[in-house]
């Protein structure tokens, strides 16, 4: 019955740029446009707290972090006090918030029951992406030139350290296996660290550069990675085959799998969501969706069944979550 709400809360949405649109034959619906009040600058990644219907949005550019209500469709606050937020994630078994601060080399760690401060864990410069790992209780974070922290929850420390030869981007934890599958531009590489035995090897990525979203499609047992020079997404069976290839939309920083329709999302700085048929190898492009130019990320809720895609203000138009709805 909650997620009813929200999902009908979502569609009362009223768009603040335009009208949301609805067309029959496109992959996604736009909704409507949450407005994320007087912010400037970048924004970064995204992450829900499922319980609350709340999602989270790192605003690098202003310092803050934005608390957006889903059911309400608002802002219900903006959180103040860090440097360059970049990477955030929801820790349900502790019920708090991780946010990398690029700005700091920090990992600040907020109570999720009431925005609280609690924590402040040291990670490097360039602190980056955050990932929950909900099977083995831990935290991972990428950060500086490069390395992969570990972060124990439970007690709030820093407990392992992996490190890489760049720094590392968009990275993805394996569902049926204790392994990580990490995106290194710098290096044009993909590296796959066995977390249990820290054991590191290297997936081939054929010449194509500047490797950034990633995404694990457990189903079929492959990664999903997409590169910016040239714009493409290539598929890799987890043992390193590449297994499919198709041109993208372009400066992707999120993918997404919907494993319901067998479909990827790709969000570009471009301007535009690539929506992919993922079924098989033989990758097709359903539609090239416009956006707004800068908006690359986004995050795909399947519980809600939603894809937010957070664009930053504009000249008149003011940043904003859009949402979209998949269809059929």
């Amino acid at each position: 019955m909650r997620c009813r709400a929200v999902l009908l809360a979502l569609l009362s949405v009223v768009p603040t740029v335009g009208q949301a649109q609805t067309m029959a034959d496109a992959p996604l619906a736009l909704e409507g446009r949450i407005p994320l009040g007087d912010i400037a600058g970048r924004l970064d990644h995204l992450a829900v707290d499922l319980k609350r219907q709340r999602l989270y949005v790192a605003e690098l550019g202003n310092g803050t972090l934005g608390v957006v209500d889903l059911a309400a469709g608002k802002v219900l606050q903006t959180v103040g006090g860090f440097r360059e937020p970049q990477g955030v994630g929801y820790e349900p078994s502790t019920d708090t918030i991780y946010v990398a601060n690029g700005g700091e080399g920090s990992v600040r760690v907020l109570r999720a029951a009431d925005l609280a401060p609690i924590a402040r864990i040291e990670i490097g410069e360039d602190a980056d992406n955050v990932r929950v790992d909900q099977a083995h209780q831990r935290v991972l974070v990428g950060y500086g030139n490069g390395g992969l922290a570990v972060i124990d929850p439970a007690t709030g420390s820093r407990v392992g350290d992996f490190p890489l030869n760049g720094h590392p981007e968009g990275f993805q934890i394996g569902r049926t296996a204790n392994r990580v599958f990490i995106n290194v531009p710098r290096r044009a590489e993909i590296v796959v660290i066995d977390l249990a035995q820290g054991a590191m090897r290297s997936l081939p990525t054929g010449g194509l550069r500047s490797n950034f979203p990633m995404a694990i499609d457990a189903d079929a047992d492959r990664v999903l990675t997409v590169f910016r020079n040239p714009p493409s997404l290539m598929a890799f069976s987890t043992d390193g085959t590449v297994t499919g290839r198709i041109e993208t939309c372009g400066d992707a920083d999120d993918v997404f799998l919907d494993r319901k329709r067998h479909r990827i999302y790709v969000i570009c700085g471009a301007g535009a969501i690539d929506v992919i048929d993922g079924t098989g190898t033989n990758y097709q492009r359903l539609a090239s969706l416009p956006t707004a130019p800068g908006a690359r990320t986004a995050l795909f809720v399947p519980e809600l069944d939603r894809l937010y895609v957070a664009a930053a203000a504009n000249g008149a138009s003011p940043a904003a979550l859009w949402v979209f709805r998949p269809l059929p």
